[in-house]
């Protein structure tokens, strides 16, 4: 027996989906109050995927806005094929990189990369969890276990670090990472696999010595 039925989460984003594009419709027949709606809604995701690739905090303002100006010029190409934020994820990498490329600076993810945030999901790093017995050394070692992160990440090359930022940063599903990286969804389990062990090699040691026993 076949059922239709979707789990409440993918009805959820199915209408989030509908509203996203409900609201570019009603902008691209003349309405910029619907508009107006798109950006409220994802400004602040925007400014957050930004400050993660460029270091100079003044600029995400800057580049959030021409990446919502870019956004309405273009949006009468948008056809719902995908998420609205995946292809809004798309306009602002690639103004970001342009951005970075006119001031000939090096796109980097921030210090700040794997910090959570009000929409952080259950799927997210955390480096600022409470711990039970908190005490100055274990804050200290918590402090250098994050900052070892942070190295082991700016390291990782280009597309090992897009794909555990995109699923851990900004919560995505395999199927759309595959989408915004252009690759198959093994290739993305692949890449994420990859990352996350090469952050373990460099983290376990300090854990270990933390926790007197091995992982």
């Amino acid at each position: 027996m076949t059922t239709d039925a979707q789990p409440p989460q993918s009805q959820a984003q199915s209408r989030a989906n509908d509203s996203d594009l409900m609201l570019v419709q009603r902008t691209v027949t003349g309405d910029p109050r619907a508009y107006e709606l798109l950006v409220v809604k994802y400004q602040r995701r925007i400014q957050r995927l930004i400050g993660r690739m460029v270091r100079d905090v003044d600029l995400v303002e800057d580049i959030a806005q021409e990446t919502f100006i870019r956004a309405y010029r273009a949006l009468h190409q948008f056809r719902g094929d995908s998420q609205f934020y995946t292809w809004l994820y798309r306009i602002a990498v690639n103004t970001s990189k342009k951005f970075l490329l006119e001031l000939k600076r090096d796109p980097t993810v921030s210090e700040n990369a794997f910090k959570p945030d009000d929409e952080s999901n259950e799927t997210s790093w955390s480096g600022n969890e409470p711990m039970a017995d908190e005490t100055p050394e274990s804050v200290l070692a918590a402090k250098e276990i994050a900052t070892a992160v942070n190295l082991a990440l700016e390291v990782l090359p280009d597309d090992l670090r897009q794909a555990l930022t995109l699923r851990e940063i900004e919560g995505l599903s395999y199927e759309e990472i595959s989408e915004l990286m252009s690759c198959p969804i093994g290739t993305v389990r692949s890449r994420i696999f990859r990352a996350r062990e090469a952050i373990s090699a460099k983290v376990r040691p300090m854990l270990e010595k933390q926790t007197g026993k091995r992982w």
